[in-house]
């Protein structure tokens, strides 16, 4: 059966973008795929809003989560936690053998600035995990703010997930002193699994040279060497990077600042709908994320049938819940390539569903 997913990930892919992954393969050290890497570059700089190279894994983002702290701490690393994701990369620290903390919110809660500061200021750490949009429960942190604590510790190296809010809002790497970004290929960016993207500063590779135990995959002076000739470290997955060429293609016709308005104005069309009908956010107010909404299940609608009904009469899914969240909250994603009239679908779909099962 065929059906779109309106999951936070991953999200539905367009023809266009399927269609680029079928051209006729090459070899990742030839000049034709030099060409291709190179030709993704400046366009995928503009999206970091950044100077620094942006390096293309083969690999889930957490490939890249990890790779980084196996990069980048010698001392302590600071994980801050508020949902499913960041709460896990403490135990990933933990389990390579670093020294980690965390610093605990509630999930949908965010990180809170002051809290952070506090955590810094004991000088016990030289990085710090933050996810900038904690996808489990839709709670988005205030990353500038965050950051703005962070650069008053320049000692402290920063490595921040936006795998979920990457492309649909600005987040300026640079700007805000990022040292590690990194996303993946199919959340917002609407491809296909398999592909992390990731810029890291010039301080955060010599930091890297510093360190012991790097490996070899996710070695980030690896990656540097390999891009300086316009290739990865290790076989690529190349017909994701002409899908990732072609939607880069797309994002610019579609320009930044309106594919930035159009995931904002979804992401409102779906939070009204479910105020309408007697949902609530989940995540604290002001802190929703603007690629998904996550709301809790305020009228104890049975949301394993919901979705049931949802897939078998309209070809829709969304999420019911995650992990220890599931049957409490529901997820929606506007994220991607969705447009006023596929929301509308959705929207209305879920009204007849409902209806179905007597929730008015």
């Amino acid at each position: 059966m065929s059906y779109k997913l309106f999951i936070p990930g991953p999200t539905a892919v367009s023809a266009k973008t399927l269609a680029a992954m079928s051209q006729p393969m090459i070899g990742h050290r030839s000049s034709d795929f030099v060409a291709l890497y190179n030709s993704i570059q400046a366009d995928l700089r503009v999206l970091f809003y950044t100077k620094d190279p942006v390096y293309v894994s083969t690999s889930s983002a957490w490939g890249v989560m990890e790779g980084s702290l196996r990069n980048l701490v010698k001392k302590k690393v600071l994980c801050c936690m508020n949902g499913a994701f960041s709460d896990k990369w403490l135990d990933v620290a933990q389990r390579c053998g670093l020294a980690a903390s965390g610093l605990k919110a509630e999930w949908g809660q965010p990180v809170d600035p002051a809290a952070f500061r506090r955590e810094l200021a004991s000088g016990q750490y030289d990085a710090f995990t933050l996810i900038h949009n904690e996808t489990s429960c839709g709670c988005q942190s205030d990353l500038p703010a965050l950051m703005a604590v962070a650069r008053e510790f320049p000692e402290v190296l920063s490595i921040v997930d936006t795998v979920s809010s990457f492309s649909g809002l600005a987040i300026r790497k640079d700007e805000l002193g990022i040292d590690v970004m990194l996303t993946g290929s199919q959340k917002a960016l609407a491809m296909p699994p398999g592909l992390a993207l990731f810029s890291v500063s010039k301080r955060a590779l010599e930091r890297a040279a510093t360190v012991t135990g790097r490996g070899y995959y996710f070695d980030f002076l690896e990656f540097q060497k390999n891009h300086e000739a316009g290739m990865t470290p290790s076989t690529p997955v190349i017909p994701l990077i002409y899908a990732l060429k072609s939607k880069l293609e797309d994002i610019k016709a579609e320009g930044l600042e309106a594919r930035y308005a159009r995931h904002a104005r979804l992401n409102k069309t779906v939070r009204d709908w479910a105020f309408g009908r007697g949902f609530r956010l989940f995540p604290r107010e002001g802190h929703g994320s603007v690629t998904l909404n996550c709301f809790a299940n305020t009228r104890n609608v049975d949301l394993a049938a919901v979705n049931k009904e949802l897939k078998a009469k309209h070809g829709f899914v969304i999420d019911g819940g995650y992990g220890k969240l599931k049957g409490q909250t529901f997820r929606i994603s506007n994220m991607g390539d969705e447009t006023d009239e596929t929301m509308s679908a959705l929207l209305t779909a879920l009204d007849s569903v409902l209806a179905g099962l007597g929730v008015k």
